[in-house]
């Protein structure tokens, strides 16, 4: 493993551990509309196939990797703040709970995070495999849009 990859690694982890001493309050963070339950990031799937598998998890905090060949996607699921870091860059197309569409290239070693709760769905629209590693903290909140 590289070494950079390695700091990374050990950062991500660390992070995830954190979690496990906070108490996330997601009401406020809610959408309004329309009254449909979506999943979690990591109970998400695209076309009845499962595209993230879990790497870590204690009671606080899961660890997983999602990867998307082309062509597969990420059906419209949620995320609590998270940390995720991009194992395989690629080009995806990301359309937001708004219906809002951006097309983004990620960069093998790059990292993002989100302080609030964010709905989308993906779909690979590169010619290569992409995939991330994402650190949430587990919730037993419920999302509807």
């Amino acid at each position: 493993m590289h070494p950079s990859t390695r700091f990374y690694v050990r950062g991500l982890f660390l992070l995830g551990m954190s979690a496990v001493f906070v108490q996330w309050s997601f009401a406020e963070d809610l959408a309004d509309g329309a009254k449909q339950n979506l999943p979690a990031a990591f109970d998400a799937g695209w076309k009845g196939q499962k595209t993230c598998e879990v790497l870590y998890e204690l009671d606080s905090v899961r660890v997983g990797r999602c990867s998307f060949a082309p062509g597969v996607g990420h059906e419209k699921h949620f995320h609590v703040p998270h940390f995720g870091y991009v194992l395989e860059g690629g080009t995806m197309r990301i359309r937001d709970a708004a219906g809002v569409e951006k097309v983004v290239t990620t960069t093998t070693g790059k990292s993002w995070s989100s302080d609030k709760i964010t709905v989308h769905d993906v779909l690979n629209i590169g010619d290569t495999t992409t995939s991330y590693l994402v650190i949430e903290p587990k919730t037993e909140a419920v999302v509807t849009e």
